[in-house]
């Protein structure tokens, strides 16, 4: 009923637009260059060889790779520590309101000829509230009752995944506000895509690697088995 429901509103709004809206057809935007496939490549080559380009590729591939743990495991622990997953997602309603409302308040900061001072600024809370994610697990399991968990454990969940969704989108906003501002127009759909796809990249192969890892870097204790090692998965299974 839920997806139906958006579903419908989707195609009514974007029906009014298509029928509503009306092309300005005195302002004529810079036409911006078409080339062909094996030309588009050619060029996205030759703007990843520029130095500065380079650089900062290798800046945003690799800036996300201290918070990827928190970001990636954090809820699947919460789970297998006896938090309800039902009650999770139901923690992520009250994130809604302020996914539409951080955007439209970072964006201020990040108008400036500097956009990337405030993706400065927010990494280090960033990083911060990992560790808050890693006590928010280890508290789990201290708090949890026979009933499930108190109020005020989810009270405090709340509080910091509100707090992590405002690092999240100042860094998210700045990225995009840096690479929409040096981006040349003439070819600025093509440069723009290349950098938000090398941003993207920079968040997901850290959350990846992070997952897999998870594995291998949890230490298990064999509870009523004397010399008995369980830390691989077959071991773990007998």
């Amino acid at each position: 009923d839920f997806l139906f429901f958006w579903g419908a509103v989707f195609l009514v709004t974007t029906t009014l637009v298509a029928l509503l809206k009306k092309e300005n057809k005195e302002l004529i935007p810079a036409k911006e260059e078409t080339k062909g496939i094996t030309d588009t490549y050619r060029l996205l080559f030759s703007i990843i060889k520029m130095p500065a380009v380079l650089t900062f590729c290798l800046l945003i591939l690799t800036s996300k790779v201290g918070f990827s743990a928190a970001d990636a495991v954090t809820g699947l622990k919460l789970v297998e520590e006896g938090v309800p997953k039902e009650h999770l997602a139901l923690l992520a309603v009250p994130m809604v309101p302020l996914q539409i409302i951080l955007p439209l308040v970072i964006s201020k900061y990040t108008a400036g000829p500097q956009p990337l001072n405030t993706f400065y600024k927010a990494m280090p809370f960033r990083l911060l509230l990992g560790l808050e994610f890693a006590f928010l697990v280890w508290w789990a399991p201290k708090v949890r009752q026979e009933g499930g968990f108190p109020v005020y454990y989810y009270a405090v969940v709340v509080l910091s995944y509100a707090l992590h969704q405002i690092t999240l989108y100042s860094m998210y906003v700045a990225i995009m506000a840096f690479n929409a501002k040096v981006s040349d127009p003439l070819i600025g759909g093509t440069y723009m895509t290349l950098l938000n796809t090398v941003s993207n990249l920079g968040g997901n192969w850290p959350s990846t690697v992070a997952l897999w890892l998870v594995d291998p870097l949890t230490v298990k204790e064999c509870v009523g088995a004397q010399d008995h090692t369980c830390g691989t998965a077959a071991a773990a299974e007998v």
